[in-house]
């Protein structure tokens, strides 16, 4: 047994602690601390354990979605950390090639520039300087929410090193066969002129029309209808599609149609594709501008007919009237001319799903074009196999099946686009359009065998953002060098990211890690929700519905955060909405919260569903619980200095030995939480543990024994607990609530004896730090039992919680009076009771409330502690009041409508609430029965 806190007489260890929680003086200074002091580096010779963080877009600044992330990788590597191991969290920021390049253009734009007056390596050098003056956005919010990233490892994927792996990794995949280029169909953006990918293309439903255009055949006889969202696109049909098995159509298959306006003849062919209950059974074929009409095309070897140039109006491939026309401009004209030469059967409202550019809003175009292109069956064929063979582990485990989908059904991949801000494709051509691809130009020249003389073009495109992320678990530590980092942190153990990029990302760096590391880029995969506004919404700007987390910290004005909302909004009927929206939701503005209270909250929120809703009035309840741990410590170090040792005996009585044991079963817990990555778990037995347990009750527990008349030996035992209880605590809630505990632990360490410059060094507590006593549990269980049943009467009777009680005590069994003889004195100091007493054999207890203890009764005599008459009329008010809720609820439910329209869950909430009211009223009129025997 350790002996007693020498340092307590010395109160200069302890430093005082302001009255009130503020977290606004706290959290920055101990970040700035951390940084400046290296403590986020790895350390030590533990086993390694490394994060790559999702590199955000540098353009960026921090969403919901980064805080919720960054949180749960912050929990893992502070945990880890505290355990021993070299943690590495790596940390950079993505180039997100057409968000910068979009921010530069508008301020040339803004300057009366565009990037082709500056030309390209000024536009670049321009795009560079951005970076360096405002990129940083993020970054310095990730300190905000307190991320302890190295940095001093910090990359961009536009770096030197990062760029040598680019470039390396597309030479050896060319020279493989698996990077190609071809031309082909791809999401083409007409404002920005380059393709997308599909994760940049965002589709919606929009009011449209279907327009039924008539396709007379070519001999006369007759004509086909076809139904089409984009008459513009008719200009380039190749043929119209029919199924082989429509009885309306098969004798026309094989037969040609004059297309109108077009002045050319196309075949009616027969496909499985078509769909002969959608529509007229008939569908045109233009494989330049539909996905699925392309593969149509490639099965009956049709020609291509592109009608569009890169910005959307039409071509020089269209009769003469239609040249030079936007495509909706073209689009009205056409329909016009159908309808003048009697071929416009006619036009019905239809709502369509509209592709949009997710930077421009721009509407995309299926566009051929000449494009670089991965091979990426044979690259996935590993990829599946390691998640099928457990190298690699999705949580939760579901999320393997989304992955599998894809995987399973993968298509070659177009690495191009239109940029000029982005990895440039190392390679070269000659004028005769040879290619020629290397690392440099200088190496094309020696590897294919060029002469000095033979003048050589780089091409222009850039690559597609998710082609240099994809390499970032190895890139960023060094590859293709063979360097310490690389050897020690790859693979790494977990990516914590979104069930929205597993295609994009996920999937890539699987590939990329078995091809050039020869073995996974990490082990499990942790797969998290999407946080959503407490209504279920995603949060969107159109909505009106964002939460910025830098506002949850640090409180934002009413007027403030409605121009926020509707800022760049450009329909102001919507503005107008979210202004209405913001001012109901929020009218006095969101307070300050503090970053702790933000990252307790996420992470009580992190279980495996899908959606998460995030509740401000939970935000609210944490703050108040980081509130609560701080009066507590406030309370342990007043406790601590005004109550001397003497002496070095110590002893822990029940109370002692209960917490202790809780504290190791609450360490268990987290520990296992911590393992299986259910954060809102550990969250959960955290607060359990600290409020109901520690705060509640045994810092209650301890004010009586701590008293003068308390023996030596168990005082000193209960300030040793209340101290080392207190600092292990502080360790253990360190991962989710870092500034706070800090600041707390840097005052009670001492006390407990633990040495260290921060909290965040110390090591994590065990389990069997503390040891597990069943027997003092179900002591204390007897114990606190008892107090709640009298507490429970108090309530219910309307006594005063400070009235000292007279309790007689009923069937008492031998255990029960064993324990009441140990703990009368906490028992009365903690339920505040003037005496108690048994009852013997048959001896009858007056007129009581009763609260049972298994077989015994507690009981409290009313006599003289309340005014019947006063509280008999307030019992038939409440019950009055709620038979009225009673009778309510009862007539919805006896009307057939409501039973038969209302939505299941809301017929559901109403029976609930009718069962709710009908026991509260039996409950009442039991206690007013109690009240009335009295009078």
């Amino acid at each position: 047994m350790r002996g007693p806190i020498n340092l307590l007489h010395n109160t200069t260890f302890i430093r005082p602690m302001d009255k009130t929680y503020d977290p606004h003086a706290i959290e920055q200074e101990w970040y700035r601390r951390w940084e400046a002091a290296g403590y986020f580096a790895p350390r030590g010779d533990g086993a390694p354990y490394c994060i790559m963080i999702p590199p955000p877009n540098v353009t960026g600044t921090l969403h919901m979605g980064h805080a919720f992330q960054h949180t749960l990788m912050d929990a893992l590597i502070r945990y880890r950390r505290m355990r021993g191991n070299r943690t590495l969290w790596q940390v950079g920021t993505d180039h997100a090639g057409i968000a910068t390049q979009m921010v530069v253009e508008r301020q040339l734009n803004a300057e009366g520039k565009t990037r082709h007056d500056l030309g390209r390596e000024a536009f670049e050098k321009r795009v560079w300087e951005w970076k360096e003056q405002s990129g940083g956005t993020i970054t310095r919010q990730m300190r905000r929410l307190g991320d302890s990233v190295d940095w001093s490892r910090e990359r961009f994927t536009m770096d030197a090193g990062l760029s040598e792996a680019v470039a390396e990794v597309f030479v050896r995949l060319y020279d493989e066969g698996l990077i190609y280029r071809a031309k082909r169909l791809v999401n083409w953006d007409p404002v920005l002129k380059t393709a997308l990918s599909d994760l940049e293309v965002i589709s919606t439903e929009e009011n449209g029309h279907l327009w039924h255009l008539r396709y007379p055949l070519a001999d006369g006889s007759d004509h086909v209808i076809v139904a089409t969202t984009r008459p513009e696109t008719m200009l380039g049909d190749v043929a119209v599609a029919v199924h082989p098995d429509d009885e309306r159509y098969r004798h026309l298959v094989g037969k040609e149609i004059d297309l109108p306006l077009a002045n050319r003849r196309i075949p009616i062919i027969a496909d499985d594709y078509v769909d002969p209950e959608f529509g007229t059974g008939c569908v045109k074929i233009t494989p330049a501008h539909d996905f699925n009409d392309y593969e149509i095309g490639q099965r009956h070897n049709l020609p291509v007919i592109n009608v569009l140039t890169p910005d959307a109006t039409l071509n020089d491939d269209v009769p003469e009237a239609y040249r030079g026309l936007d495509r909706f401009e073209a689009r009205k004209k056409i329909v016009v001319d159908f309808e003048a030469l009697g071929l416009l059967e006619k036009t019905d409202a239809h709502k369509l799903m509209v592709p949009r550019g997710d930077r421009s809003n721009s509407v995309v175009e299926p566009y051929l074009t000449d494009q670089w292109y991965m091979k990426m069956a044979s690259l996935a064929e590993p990829a599946i196999k390691a998640v099928e063979d457990g190298r690699i582990r999705f949580v939760p485990e579901n999320w393997s099946k989304t992955y599998f989908n894809w995987m399973r059904d993968i298509h070659d991949w177009c690495l191009s686009r239109q940029l000029w801000w982005g990895h440039r494709i190392p390679a070269w051509y000659d004028e005769a359009g040879n290619i020629y691809v290397a690392r440099t130009e200088a190496e094309a020249r020696t590897k294919y065998q060029l002469d000095d003389t033979l003048p050589l073009t780089q091409e222009v495109d850039v690559l597609d953002t998710w082609f240099s992320a994809q390499l970032w678990p190895f890139s960023t530590l060094g590859w293709p060098q063979k360097t310490q980092a690389l050897e020690t942190y790859y693979p790494t153990n977990v990516l914590v990211t979104g069930f929205d990029i597993i295609f994009f990302w996920v999937a890539r760096m699987v590939m990329m890690g078995l091809k050039f590391m020869d073995d996974v880029p990490f082990h499990e995969i942790y797969i998290t929700g999407l946080i959503r506004d407490e209504h279920g919404q995603k949060m969107s700007k159109s909505k009106g519905n964002i939460l910025d987390p830098i506002d949850l910290i640090d409180g934002i004005e009413l007027d403030a955060l409605i121009e926020k909302r509707t800022f760049g909004m450009m329909q102001p009927q919507l503005a107008e909405k979210v202004s209405r929206n913001t001012r109901k939701e929020f009218p006095n503005g969101i307070p300050a919260h503090g970053t702790d209270a933000l990252r307790y909250t996420l992470a009580a929120l992190a279980g495996p569903s899908r959606d998460i809703n995030f509740d401000l009035g939970r935000l609210d309840g944490y703050r108040n619980f980081c509130n609560k741990l701080w009066n507590a410590a406030r309370y342990v170090l007043m406790k601590l200095e005004t109550t001397p040792a003497e002496g070095s005996d110590v002893e822990y009585g029940v109370a002692e030995l209960w917490i202790r044991s809780r504290l190791a079963r609450t360490v268990a817990a987290v520990h296992e939480h911590f393992g299986t990555y259910r954060f809102d778990l550990a969250a959960r037995a955290l607060y359990e543990f600290t409020w109901n347990e520690y705060c509640d009750w045994y810092l209650e527990l301890s004010k009586p024994l701590l008293d003068a008349d308390t023996p030596t030996a168990k005082r000193n035992g209960t300030r040793e607990t209340l101290a080392v209880v207190l600092e292990a605590l502080l360790r253990l809630m360190h991962p989710l609530i870092p500034f706070i505990t800090e600041e707390i632990w840097q005052k009670v360490a001492p006390l407990a004896e633990r040495a260290g410059d921060s909290i965040m060094l110390a090591p994590f507590p065990e389990a069997d730090d503390f040891a597990v006593d069943a027997d003092a549990e179900a002591e204390m269980q007897w114990l606190m039992s008892f107090v709640l049943g009298v507490r429970q009467i108090r309530g219910e009777m309307d006594i005063a919680p400070g009235k000292p009680l007279p309790v007689l005590l009923a069937d008492a069994g031998d255990t029960d009076r064993r324990r009441l003889d140990a703990y009368d004195g906490l028992i009365r100091s903690l339920a505040k009771i003037e005496s108690i007493a048994l009852l013997e054999g048959d001896a009858s207890a007056p007129q009581s409330a009763t609260a049972l203890l298994g077989q015994m009764k507690i009981l409290v005599p009313l006599a003289g502690l309340i005014d019947t008459a006063a509280e008999a009329e307030r019992l038939e008010r409440q019950i009055d009041k709620l038979k009225k809720l009673e009778e309510q609820s009862s007539r919805k439910l006896a009307n057939d409508a409501f039973v038969k329209n209302a939505p299941d869950n809301v017929v559901a909430q109403e029976r609930e609430r009718l069962d709710e009211h009908r026991a509260a009223i039996a409950k009442l009129e039991e206690q007013l029965a109690s009240i009335q025997a009295l009078a």
